[in-house]
């Protein structure tokens, strides 16, 4: 056993500085004066060192920060091999298999099925990284947010992450499954979906037909598509037995059925058959089971973030749930931002609030929206209630503008009745100018999917969502300045954190899957990168 471990110890005084193609390039190694020798406190550190000549396949697969946490966890275990324990490897087995109700693939983890024998020290540091790697996925994602839906955070103090997972993992050496346990996000909706996930998975695919495009089919109508309407209803569950009806007539439990299929899809539920109801329709069982894998991912990146108290925005679902001691308590309709307007991902506090808001128009919608309609005809800035001002805010005559080269103008429109914020914005830092806010346009809260805005988000009970951030002492004097007509601004004496994020599944308390169109078209760029092999 000597000779082994003198032959890795050789390794590691005999290499050179070293760069590991990998994913990343690891940073060379930090170099000593010559007169202060390296010296290894045993034989696996000498190994971890010399990795590209001591192990190469295990180097080439190691990215800088993986290998810095490899050796960040050989040291808190005294640069000692680590899995030679009787009970430890099959105990890893069976957690990493238990990945897959969590939508990862335990392939990706390939771990022996014998533990190292003494010297065979190349076979722990592999079981240790795929060990480390799994519980990383498991507790921040297997894909880095940042890279497909990046989230915004008005607090950017880094975290140290590695210390984080080493929290979990050394510990976990006397209990793996208690430190997958702990890696494994705790949130209620990664939970239940997770459940749910793991009993689809092991279920043969349900089979139905697609539904045909034609056109709007209202209740009390008669269509040919509506015996294939009420197949595809029955065969996942909407209907308990495929109903029919004379001169295929759309009415009684069919239309009722179309309802929930559009609740359950954050669709206008209202009973009409258009493109939007038969395009989610359409969607085939196995997307909808990746669906579910796509989303158990998004909720890993959610775990980082969620705060027991706060707002949490769902931008495809256009909705807004208040938090309290880590529980719902309270929810209302959003309207987001349209595909060419996406709302962005932030995560900041809610700081103060707008009363009796003027609305200064934002540039894209100055430029892209506004002045062509002035070029067509100025007297849309009076029936639009519109001043026109220079940079500095100065009043400006419209007939003295040149709209064809109008310059560094601006267009503010008072506080009143008409004004697209309502009575109050929401504020909260970030640097995209977005808020939540009032609307005028209260119809549109009772369509599906409600991407109409500019990238705000309109909340359809903005002064109950007033009454959740302040105490009774500042609504009282809220309400006072509310009443005055005129632009107040009204600081929060307690901070609320926000998060807003995106998703399009998520099971509620009663089992029910709950989708929401994927309306900025994510899905499916998320589930390439999931299925990628490395």
């Amino acid at each position: 056993m000597f000779k082994k471990y003198a032959c890795y110890l050789s390794i590691c005084l005999l290499a050179a500085p070293f760069v590991v193609c990998a994913e990343e390039p690891l940073p060379a190694l930090p170099t000593l004066p010559a007169e202060v020798p390296v010296e290894p406190q045993s034989p696996l550190q000498a190994v971890l060192i010399g990795l590209p000549q001591a192990c190469p396949a295990i180097a080439a697969r190691l990215s800088g920060p993986a290998l810095e946490q490899l050796q960040a966890f050989y040291r808190q275990q005294d640069w000692m091999p680590v899995w030679a324990a009787a009970g430890q490897l099959p105990a890893l087995h069976a957690q990493l298999q238990l990945l897959a109700d969590d939508g990862l693939n335990p392939k990706r983890y390939p771990v022996a099925d014998t533990a190292p024998q003494d010297g065979e020290l190349c076979a722990d540091i592999d079981i240790s990284r795929n060990y480390l790697q799994a519980l990383q996925d498991l507790h921040y994602g297997r894909l880095l947010q940042s890279h497909f839906e990046p989230l915004w955070h008005s607090d950017d103090t880094p975290r140290d992450r590695q210390a984080e997972l080493l929290a979990i993992a050394v510990p976990g050496m006397h209990d793996v499954a208690a430190a997958f346990d702990l890696a494994r996000p705790r949130l209620a909706q990664y939970q239940n979906l997770r459940h749910l996930y793991a009993a689809q998975r092991l279920q043969a695919l349900p089979h139905w037909q697609s539904v045909g495009n034609g056109p709007l089919l209202r209740p009390d109508m008669e269509d040919k598509r509506v015996p294939e309407l009420a197949r595809r209803l029955y065969s996942e569950g909407y209907l308990s037995s495929v109903v029919g009806t004379p001169d295929n007539a759309y009415h009684g439990v069919l239309v009722e059925a179309v309802k929930s299929f559009q609740a359950n899809h954050s669709l206008q539920a209202d009973g009409v058959v258009g493109p939007g109801t038969i395009a989610e329709m359409n969607i085939s069982p196995l997307t909808r089971r990746e669906q579910l894998r796509v989303n158990l991912e998004r909720f890993r990146w959610l775990a980082q973030d969620m705060e027991p108290d706060g707002l949490l925005v769902n931008v495809a679902a256009a909705e807004l749930t208040l938090y309290q001691g880590g529980l719902p308590v309270w929810q209302t309709r959003t309207q987001v931002g349209r595909a060419e307007r996406q709302t962005p991902l932030l995560k900041s506090r809610v700081t103060r609030l707008t009363l009796n808001p003027t609305w200064t128009v934002p540039p894209t919608i100055w430029k892209e929206d506004k002045l062509p309609e002035i070029r067509k005809d100025q007297t849309f800035l009076s029936r639009q209630n519109l001043q026109v001002l220079d940079a500095n805010g100065q009043p400006l005559a419209a007939a003295d503008i040149d709209w064809d080269n109008p310059g560094n103008i601006l267009l503010r429109q008072d506080a009143g009745p008409r004004n697209p914020l309502g009575q109050m914005v929401i504020r909260f830092p970030n640097p995209f100018s977005v808020y939540l806010h009032d609307t005028p346009s209260k119809a549109l809260f009772d369509k599906g999917p409600r991407a109409f805005s500019s990238g705000c988000v309109r909340v359809e009970h903005p002064m109950k969502l007033r009454d959740f951030l302040l105490s009774p002492a500042e609504r009282a004097r809220t309400d006072t300045l509310l009443a005055t007509g005129t632009t107040h601004e009204f600081r929060l004496s307690n901070p609320v954190p926000i998060l807003m994020t995106y998703w399009t599944a998520q099971v509620d308390g009663q089992g029910r899957v709950l989708y929401a169109p994927d309306i900025y078209s994510r899905d499916s760029a998320l589930l390439a990168g999931l299925d990628r092999a490395h």
